[in-house]
């Protein structure tokens, strides 16, 4: 299945771009996607601890499974002013 990712904020600006694609199989986890998205895009990993990660409009673990047609998200920590 391919996987969209979109890239919000200061993560567009260290991916290179506002979104990607990714190809895996059916069923694979949020975190097998973000091993393939740091393989693409490693200036992102040293953010991983703080990575917000969104699955269409609800916000998801690396444990939650994907499904053909899920779109991903991915946004630095929430800052304020």
């Amino acid at each position: 299945m391919k996987v969209p990712v979109t890239f919000w904020s200061y993560f567009a600006d260290l991916a290179g771009v506002k979104e990607s694609e990714f190809e895996l199989p059916e069923g694979e986890s949020v975190e097998e996607l973000l091993q393939a998205v740091y393989r693409a895009h490693p200036r992102l990993a040293a953010l991983r601890n703080s990575t917000l990660i969104a699955v269409g409009v609800e916000y998801e673990k690396g444990t939650h499974r994907l499904k053909s047609g899920d779109v991903v998200s991915l946004f630095p920590p929430v800052q304020g002013g």
